[in-house]
């Protein structure tokens, strides 16, 4: 990487995967409200192959606390129950014979509180990931000014722009933290 563009290109990219990494594990925090994301990571032992859920059944969210889900097969429907229970995820699903459905309990103040400050956490690093992209970008600026003879100028654009890109993420970071925390608390 020898020109700004690059640089800033490079860092724009790794900053949004950082970003994206603090969505994915938000959306996995339960916050009292059904949604079809708290069952994505789990895996059903499906004639010895480890497949997810979403390929074996259909999952909806018929109303804001339960999680329903009819497999295309009845014979995996234990299959199922067991893969959320191991998932350790705190969800008890109850199926009829035909439908699994899995209750969301209410959140008691505790757990709340709990939560916020987990999410605080993973905002946290996210935006240190985004801090050690501005770090290195700009340490690739330092280098292409001594070996590359970069102007000095391009390079403090460049490190300008990198802390510009950080701010930018950051700021979506905290949209995000505020969202979720609102979402847990409302609840």
């Amino acid at each position: 990487m020898t020109n700004s563009k690059e640089i800033l290109k490079h860092a724009d990219e790794k900053m949004k995967k950082a970003v994206e990494v603090v969505r994915e594990e938000l959306i996995k925090i339960r916050t009292g409200k059904a949604t079809t994301a708290l069952l994505d990571g789990i895996k059903v032992d499906y004639y010895g192959t480890l497949t997810a859920l979403n390929k074996i059944a259909g999952v909806s969210t018929p109303d804001v606390h339960t999680i329903s889900i009819q497999p295309w097969e009845k014979s995996v429907i234990p299959l199922i129950e067991k893969a959320i229970l191991q998932a350790n995820i705190g969800l008890n699903p109850a199926n009829d014979g035909t439908v699994i459905r899995v209750p969301i309990p209410p959140l008691n103040e505790e757990r709340r509180r709990e939560l916020v400050k987990l999410i605080k956490k993973f905002g946290e690093d996210g935006k240190i990931a985004v801090r050690n992209v501005r770090r290195d970008a700009i340490e690739h600026f330092k280098k292409a000014e001594k070996g590359d003879h970069m102007p000095e100028d391009e390079r403090k654009r460049g490190e300008q722009e990198a802390q510009k890109l950080t701010d930018k993420f950051i700021k979506d970071i905290d949209t995000l933290l505020a969202l979720k925390e609102k979402e847990i608390m409302e609840v």
